[in-house]
């Protein structure tokens, strides 16, 4: 999993089989101080994050296995939204 920063939203019209109705979200991984880290990536979001908050991102094989239903294409999800985060000194 990831810590990011949601900075935008996709909209497509046009998606694979197994995609409709999922909304996609733009992530800036960060790092536990909020400072970028890493390239930006695109998650499915079903749980209703914005632009601006702080994201909890799985990646890989974990992000399909929430939709044990059907097959999807997709290679990251969104499954929380940081209300806090504490870090202690460095």
């Amino acid at each position: 999993m990831l810590l990011g920063k949601v900075v935008g939203s996709v909209w497509a019209t046009q998606k694979e089989t197994g995609m409709e109705n999922l909304k996609l979200m733009i992530v800036q991984p960060i790092d536990c101080f909020g400072n970028s880290s890493g390239q930006t990536v695109i998650a499915v979001d079903r749980i209703g994050a914005g632009v601006g908050e702080r994201v909890i991102v799985s990646r890989g094989n974990p992000a399909r296995m929430l939709f044990p239903q059907k097959v999807v294409p997709i290679d990251a999800i969104i499954v929380g939204i940081v209300d806090s985060l504490e870090v202690g000194e460095p």
